[in-house]
């Protein structure tokens, strides 16, 4: 009897809904995973195009810097695109855990490509040592960014200052190979740029953990840069005006 008496307090309708909800989860995890499998396959692939800049002198880089937009970002706004009409519909921070790296590996990549003098427009052409703002990679990207007035997919801060962490690796082994190109004037660029980007990085009260790690392993970067510099200064082949800049 006491179990028939507990039998018909349980509403039915609850596992039901538990069912139901467990199931549209499982469905949106799946297309998820189909969404970002994808966009990291042009990541890779634009990530590729950029590695070439290690043997391409900066004077000719356009044309490169060229391919790279067209075969290899492109397909990047794409996938973010479709990324952001499918995610915007749930909750954001219950689910991009499923794609916060993939959308760092993008950015990083317009940032690098934007840094190298590429994704010029007519009212702003491309110049080397630019750094692109939060604003202008989700105007690339055709996605809001740092929202905070609506739940929906967006590119946040962290995201932000996460791919230039990257870009400063990146850059700072472009310095070492720039030095073999006999490209030493970009190998100061690229230090004073990574100087000041640290410099920057120290202003923030950064709260994230692993933000926080990521910015101050910056100062590797800058060390390994300035070691290249010492080293060229004392074999006198820098112009003094630009090593004291």
């Amino acid at each position: 009897m006491a179990s028939d008496d507990t039998s018909s307090l349980l509403d039915p309708s609850i596992f039901e809904y538990l069912k139901a909800h467990g199931e549209e989860e499982l469905e949106v995890g799946d297309k998820l995973h189909q969404i970002t499998a994808a966009l990291n396959r042009h990541i890779s692939t634009c990530q590729g195009f950029l590695s070439r800049i290690h043997s391409t002198p900066s004077s000719k880089l356009p044309p490169l810097l060229k391919h790279v937009e067209d075969d290899g970002i492109k397909p990047e706004i794409e996938s973010i695109g479709e990324l952001a009409q499918f995610a915007s519909n749930y909750p954001y921070y219950k689910y991009n855990g499923k794609w916060t790296r993939a959308v760092q590996n993008v950015v990083a990549t317009i940032l690098l490509t934007g840094w190298l003098g590429g994704l010029g427009t007519e009212s702003r052409p491309g110049e080397l040592g630019r750094l692109l703002a939060i604003e202008e990679v989700g105007q690339i990207l055709r996605v809001p960014v740092n929202l905070k007035d609506r739940d929906a997919f967006h590119i946040t801060i962290e995201e932000y200052i996460l791919a230039l962490t990257d870009i400063t690796e990146e850059l700072s082994r472009l310095a070492m190979n720039s030095v073999t190109m006999g490209d030493i004037n970009l190998t100061v660029r690229i230090s004073g740029f990574i100087k000041d980007l640290f410099a920057g990085f120290q202003l923030l009260n950064l709260k994230n953990d692993i933000v926080r790690k990521r910015v101050d392993a910056v100062k590797y970067h800058v060390k390994k840069v300035e070691d290249v510099i010492y080293d060229l200064s004392l074999r006198n082949l820098i112009p003094k005006q630009e090593a004291s800049s």
